[in-house]
């Protein structure tokens, strides 16, 4: 084979474009973007048929390289455009790993830095980085680069890398609907593949209590939708670990007080409004119960055994999870519910505020969760919200970070001019849910004349966000440089309402793609320019990569686009476009 490839020059193909560090385009395909690459000569090599990857001894990292190992081996993804190279010789043969710290774990801040050279006409390839984590990184872009039967790989390539965000999330609630643990392990799978970081886990709400809680059995026993609707601590254990074997951190969220409804199956004396309709009639939206169906049921934080209950739940989860940060939730308190509960009613009728008793709560709970080494995520609520909130004294800042959901730039502003450290959610951007109508039923949104087309076809949220909307978006915008250094990473959201495991895949891929990209190595290039075109390109060919292995992500354009570069392009400056008529 050598002899033969010596002798004449084969083209092949290759996969799509990307942006290199000297700004041309070139026929490598990485997703997300590497923040700098080199590739001044379309070369490359076959894969040896006895090709290995060579690293230390790690658990986690082990259990990646043979993981990659195998996939290197025997994807052979054919790309959808072709492109052609020079072959080179001799076949690369091995991988070489080099890590040189081993011992720092999974945290947020971790350095994931990584540098990756695949030399021409050698037969051995380089992969350093300063974290196990990092290697895991350059091993997803490895095996980016290898493709075709026989598999080739690039050459005469070096790619230097690192997260422009240390937190790059993506949160799946399981509450309202459940979702079994391959599912989970999938989505797990496709982040580490996006190079994202966070799996924020939204376990339970006021729908059902899917989590099994050591001490607190009859929380998932009465209050999930069954008990083949329950997580175990086996099955924690088991996510938890696939997790870090694919570089991807498991943030536990119990949300409370409030979306508590499902904790009243096991202890209706602790919790106030549960199982109540949600909107009486004749009541004006002010003086609702809940913000949906099913979410009616709020803790007591006035009721002393609130805390003993909480306070074993709290303990569980944080032995199930070995992550630092936990997420408390705190979000949405309904004044109409906690107004439900009799002693609450007394407290007020004696002066006191709502925002007092959800005072009290934090003041109980967060040094609570702080005692056991963890750092406490809330979300923007329990600071920002209009009626009921607490004050900033409450919340101190080393120990503090804030989700904000509500109001994109304005919010992410004020909590960090508050000085806060900020995780961006805006569902202006990032709500993947959104855009779907609502799952009510005698919706009067949808009782509008034959010819009218209003209130986002009853989506509160909506429109759909595409992935183009999800990739502009700045999560730093108008922020300061030193308040840009308080926004640590962004998540994407999927709230369950009309999502479960048979939509879960088309749902968030390949969108979550676009902020994974945004989040890693920005969304424009060396000039400053916004790389809609070529992102489009990589993102198509990155999504039937994707499809290949086994992610249900949806398609972003025809076929024709794609084997047809740049023709679904428009070369006009933006103009609203024309209504389509029909003959």
């Amino acid at each position: 084979m050598g002899s033969r490839l010596n002798s004449a020059i084969i083209f092949v193909t290759v996969i799509s474009q990307v942006w290199v560090s000297l700004g041309k385009l070139s026929g490598i395909n990485v997703w997300p973007q590497a923040r700098s690459v080199s590739w001044p000569q379309p070369q490359a090599t076959l894969i040896s048929p006895s090709f290995i990857i060579t690293s230390p001894e790690h658990p986690y990292l082990s259990s990646a390289v043979d993981r990659y190992l195998n996939l290197i081996k025997n994807e052979r993804y054919q790309p959808q455009v072709s492109r052609s190279v020079n072959i080179t010789t001799p076949p690369l043969v091995t991988l070489s790993i080099s890590v040189d710290d081993l011992f720092t774990p999974l945290h947020h801040g971790v350095d994931e830095s990584y540098t990756l050279t695949i030399p021409a006409n050698v037969s051995m390839a380089n992969l350093t980085a300063q974290t196990v984590w990092g290697a895991m990184r350059g091993l997803e872009t490895f095996s980016q680069l290898v493709w075709g039967k026989p598999s080739l790989v690039a050459v005469g390539l070096y790619v230097w890398d690192s997260p422009l965000f240390p937190h790059r999330g993506l949160m799946l609630d399981t509450s309202r609907n459940y979702y079994g643990v391959d599912d989970i392990l999938r989505t797990i799978a496709a982040m580490s593949g996006n190079k994202m970081n966070v799996f924020h886990w939204h376990i339970t709400d006021s729908h059902s209590f899917p989590l099994v809680i050591p001490s607190e059995p009859d929380l998932a026993a009465k209050g999930s939708y069954g008990p083949q609707m329950q997580y175990s601590p086996d099955d924690v254990k088991n996510i938890v670990q696939f997790g870090l074997a694919h570089g991807v951190r498991v943030l536990p969220e119990i949300d409370s007080p409030g979306h508590t409804g499902s904790w009243a199956e096991a202890y209706p004396e602790i919790v106030t409004c549960a199982n109540m309709f949600w909107w009486p009639a004749q009541t004006e939206w002010a003086d609702r119960l809940a913000s949906e169906p099913g979410g009616t049921g709020h803790l007591n934080p006035l009721n002393p055994k609130t805390y003993q209950v909480l306070k074993n739940v709290i303990t569980d989860v944080v032995n199930l999870f070995p992550e630092p940060l936990y997420h408390a939730g705190a979000d949405e308190i309904i004044p109409g519910c906690w107004k439900a509960d009799p002693t609450i009613r007394s407290f007020l009728s004696k002066g006191g505020s709502l925002s007092q008793v959800l005072e009290k709560f934090v003041n109980i709970t967060l040094p609570f969760i702080v005692s056991l080494n963890r750092t406490v995520v809330y979300w923007e609520d329990v600071l920002l919200d209009a009626l009921v909130k607490v004050d900033s004294s409450f919340l101190p800042p080393e120990h503090t970070i804030l989700q904000t959901w509500n109001n994109g730039p304005n919010n992410t502003k004020r909590i960090v001019k508050a000085g806060y450290r900020a995780i961006v959610s805006s569902s202006e951007f990032y709500y993947l849910d959104c855009g779907h109508g609502d799952f009510l039923g005698n919706d009067s949104l949808y009782d509008q004349p034959a010819s009218s087309n209003t209130g986002n076809g009853g989506s509160w949220c909506g429109p759909f966000k595409t992935w183009q909307t999800i990739y502009n978006y700045d999560i730093t915008y108008g922020l300061s440089e030193e308040e840009a250094k308080l926004v640590v990473g962004g998540e994407v959201a999927l709230w369950s309402e009309q999502a479960d495991p048979t939509v879960v895949d088309a749902r968030l891929w390949p969108r979550t793609s676009a902020m994974a990209e945004a989040l890693w190595s920005g969304n424009r290039d060396e000039t400053g320019k916004k790389r809609y075109s070529e992102a489009t390109d990589r993102l198509n060919e990155w999504r039937y990569r994707m499809v290949s292995r086994g992610i249900g992500a949806e398609p972003i354009q025809p076929l024709w686009c794609i084997r047809n570069p740049g023709m679904c392009n428009t070369l006009h400056p933006f103009v609203k476009p024309l209504p389509c008529l029909k003959k």
